[in-house]
């Protein structure tokens, strides 16, 4: 028996232990743990690398989302459209300011938001509209900005999943809305040793307020223009950012070839017929390599048996979690999210991943449903 984890980041931390530690010693020499030199660096990196004119560090993926609804007044009486099919935290954040999530289902394919189902949604008090650019592939943003511009509405983008994700248009994920949200958990492409987060923009004003918001909404030091929070990005986990980004193309190279070497893997142990691959569309970056499989449960739980390590993101829509109750949304209300939470798989694909666990992977899955 093999054993494939569903990710392996010790792999990765063997490739750049020595540049690791060389940034970690620089941020102890410099006893200068929140904020500071190396968190603007890496903003100053991270705008370049995404083509952005500002980029402002926060605590956590979540915490960028949530800055980025306080950033445009959005709260009490306001509604953001968005999809049940995502991490919580996308939701959250919207119910966290006091304003309503208002769910559009998902596209079956591409698992994002819906955009041709976006407008119906629309109300007067509609403020912000936040796709989610889902398992790395960026939602279809030409229809989105279309319904936000003859609405006057802002697009916050939802880009955890995403960063160096490419449009068909080759614009880069986080670029294209009023702003862009990225977290550096570690399991994400780009993962830091612990929480981070970024918001990138264009708006000087919004870069400029998003600064203060993290810092309680302070400006100067002890006068308060606003009311934020603690949203600060540690300089710890900003020298490890910056050891790892120019990794990143090279890292995501490596992905999208595995997912190119599952295809053919499907294919050579006909396999493939139950199992509905994603589609390989330019600029995906696979932070999942996510299949749609009938008897979801049972071949998770084979595969789990054999050494295979798989993930379900995510197995109860937003629109179905107890603290959304209140929204009203029956069983049925979005279906293809809740047919997505059912059978859908998440197979590993983290760039070290080698050829033989990948055929193993495919193996044991072909053996499932052969059996």
């Amino acid at each position: 028996m093999m054993h494939v984890p569903l990710l392996d980041l010790r792999a990765q931390y063997a490739t750049i232990r020595t540049e690791i530690r060389d940034a970690i010693d620089r941020v102890c020499e410099s006893q200068r743990f929140i904020l500071g030199p190396e968190v603007q660096a890496l903003e100053e990196e991270v705008a370049a690398f995404c083509g952005v004119r500002f980029a402002v560090g926060v605590s956590s993926g979540t915490d960028a989302l949530l800055a980025a609804l306080m950033a445009l007044d959005i709260g009490p009486g306001d509604e953001v459209i968005t999809t049940p099919y995502s991490f919580f935290a996308t939701a959250g954040v919207i119910a966290r300011v006091g304003a309503c999530p208002v769910f559009v289902d998902i596209d079956p394919q591409t698992f994002n938001l819906d955009s041709h189902a976006l407008e119906a949604r629309v109300t007067s008090r509609t403020k912000a509209i936040m796709p989610v650019h889902l398992f790395g592939r960026c939602a279809e943003m030409g229809p989105i900005l279309a319904v936000a511009e003859q609405h006057g509405l802002a697009v916050i983008e939802d880009a955890a999943q995403a960063i160096g994700a490419r449009t068909l248009a080759g614009r880069q994920a986080g670029s294209i809305g009023r702003m862009g949200c990225f977290s550096f958990f570690p399991s994400k492409n780009l993962g830091a040793f612990g929480d981070g987060g970024m918001v990138i923009t264009n708006d000087e004003q919004l870069a400029e307020k998003l600064r203060i918001l993290r810092v309680h909404g302070s400006k100067p030091q002890y006068h308060y223009q606003m009311i934020g929070g603690n949203f600060r990005l540690d300089a710890i986990q900003a020298a490890v950012l910056r050891v790892k980004l120019p990794y990143l193309p090279a890292w995501t190279a490596a992905r999208r070839q595995n997912a190119q070497r599952y295809r053919q893997l499907f294919t050579e142990m006909n396999a493939r017929a139950p199992v509905t691959l994603p589609e390989d569309t330019p600029g995906h970056i696979y932070n999942q390599f996510v299949v749609r499989c009938p008897d979801r449960d049972r071949l998770r739980e084979f595969l789990g048996e054999r050494g295979g390590q798989t993930e379900v993101y995510y197995p109860i829509p937003l629109h179905r979690q107890p603290c959304f109750a209140s929204l009203g949304h029956e069983q049925g209300a979005f279906p293809q999210a809740e047919a997505a939470a059912t059978e859908t798989l998440a197979l590993p694909i983290y760039p070290e991943l080698t050829a033989a666990q990948q055929r193993y992977v495919v193996e044991q899955i072909a053996v499932f449903y052969q059996s």
